[in-house]
């Protein structure tokens, strides 16, 4: 989960623990829920986490997307692109 401002002083650790939960794993969420702001860079990490998950076979999902951040991501164009799903619980509801 990530929280609070995603943003270049903490868009680093976000990169680090995105990219760190792929190798290995057939699925990745990624909970925003708790975001207040994120800009470019931390979208750019997420980003890079989804091509990342592309390359690996991996799903790469948003979660919980808070209204601050689906913003951004509509600013963007990038609701078109990254699964997006209310929550985990939703998520797994779909994947049934």
């Amino acid at each position: 989960m990530l929280s609070g401002d995603v943003d270049m002083y903490r868009t680093p650790d976000a990169r680090r623990t995105i990219l760190g939960c792929i190798t290995g794993k057939n699925t990745v969420l990624v909970d925003l829920s708790a975001v207040n702001y994120i800009d470019s860079s931390g979208v750019a990490s997420l980003v890079e986490g989804y091509q990342a998950a592309r390359k690996q076979n991996t799903l790469f999902a948003l979660v919980g997307v808070s209204a601050m951040a689906m913003n951004v991501l509509r600013l963007a164009n990038l609701d078109r692109v990254f699964p997006i799903h209310a929550s985990v619980e939703d998520y797994l509801h779909s994947a049934d």
